[in-house]
């Protein structure tokens, strides 16, 4: 487990409690399904790279401690972000759109 994930006792399918979300999205790099990956910096940024091709956006903490991105020039969405629990074991992340209800998942690499 990453050492920004230790002292958060998390079970499967939990919510990722608003003040742990930073924690939760800049621990590691995450691998989509489809081999997509993506970072979360401490400092808002982000990098998703996906067959080769690499595109930068922004992650926040709304005001109602919903985790948000921001794609330039127009593409923002909130999520609802869960917890991947194997073996007692952080693996990873579950995004869940909230206007789309959309899931996908991000292991830790």
């Amino acid at each position: 487990m990453n050492d920004l994930l230790q002292g958060i006792q998390a079970e499967d399918g939990a919510a990722v409690a608003a003040a742990d979300v930073p924690k939760a999205v800049t621990a590691g790099r995450l691998v989509y399904a489809d081999g997509a990956t993506q970072v979360f910096a401490i400092d808002g940024r982000t990098s998703y790279t996906e067959r080769g091709g690499d595109s930068a956006g922004e992650w926040y903490v709304d005001d109602h401690g919903r985790f948000c991105s921001f794609w330039p020039p127009s593409y923002r969405a909130c999520y609802a972000l869960r917890w991947i629990v194997e073996d007692t074991r952080i693996v990873g992340l579950r995004f869940t759109g909230l206007g789309d209800g959309v899931t996908f998942e991000g292991r830790y690499e």
